[in-house]
């Protein structure tokens, strides 16, 4: 059975796109068939999947989900890009913008990605979609479609400050839309271990959201490897497989698979 997950923070620069990509690599190199798609009109998961140029593909989630909206049958694999290290992905570039505005005027507007999903996660164990940073429409789509969010938190203080207007979103698609979500789990990303301050905002989230929230006990450590991934196109494994963020996505690819258990 499969399972979807949506990688969501309407702050930007918290790690989402990196912990889809190398959670997406540790499960497939863990033996489990993976779709990533990329529900962020930058570009940048198919960038760091080794896509220079997102904006001159022919097909995007832009032309999977207008088919939706147009009742049209998507072709078998149409906009799946295999990657070499074992994973799918379907990626998006700056239409997705265009489509977010277009999306207002649709039947069912909420439910687009969904019904694409269902007509292919059959063929996968996980569905892990990269939403883009903010709570609009694209947003509200992929978390109609998941099963559970996953939601990376710089250990810092502004992107801490602005949880609770996510987890309340996710609440609100939870009663009204998709009675089947639930939050996965907190990850604490770009952790100093060599700071204070970094201890003391995990500390924080711990205290506060720890009670209603699972809290990831692995965190992603503050490493510039993670940053030089994107430009070469793979994973931390095959980037830095021996360096502590490989370490960390390898962590937290085990506690999401024990979690399936």
């Amino acid at each position: 059975m499969c399972r979807v997950i949506a990688v969501a923070n309407q702050k930007g620069g918290v790690g989402k796109t990196t912990t889809c990509v190398n959670l997406g690599i540790g499960l497939a190199r863990a033996g489990k068939k993976v779709l990533l798609v990329e529900a962020d009109a930058q570009g940048s998961m198919a960038v760091s999947l080794g896509i220079a140029e997102p904006d001159e593909l022919d097909v995007t989630l832009v032309n999977i989900m207008e088919k939706v909206i147009n009742d049209e049958d998507a072709e078998p694999g149409e906009g799946i890009i295999h990657h070499g290290e074992g994973i799918d992905f379907i990626p998006a570039n700056i239409e997705l913008a265009g489509l977010e505005t277009a999306l207002v005027n649709v039947m069912s507007r909420e439910t687009i990605l969904r019904q694409y999903l269902n007509s292919v996660k059959r063929e996968y164990d996980f569905v892990i979609i990269d939403c883009m940073p903010s709570l609009g429409m694209i947003t509200i789509n992929a978390l109609v479609a998941a099963d559970s969010v996953l939601i990376p938190v710089e250990a810092a203080y502004l992107p801490v400050k602005g949880l609770q207007q996510l987890i309340k979103t996710i609440g609100r698609v939870h009663r009204k839309l998709n009675p089947a979500l639930n939050i996965m789990g907190i990850l604490l990303t770009k952790v100093d271990r060599r700071t204070n301050f970094a201890r003391d905002i995990s500390a924080q989230i711990r205290e506060v959201y720890g009670n209603r929230v699972h809290i990831f006990e692995n965190c992603i450590p503050l490493s510039v490897k993670a940053a030089e991934t994107t430009a070469e196109g793979k994973s931390i494994y095959l980037h830095d497989p021996k360096g502590i963020v490989a370490g960390g996505y390898h962590s937290l690819t085990q506690e999401v698979l024990a979690d399936e258990k």
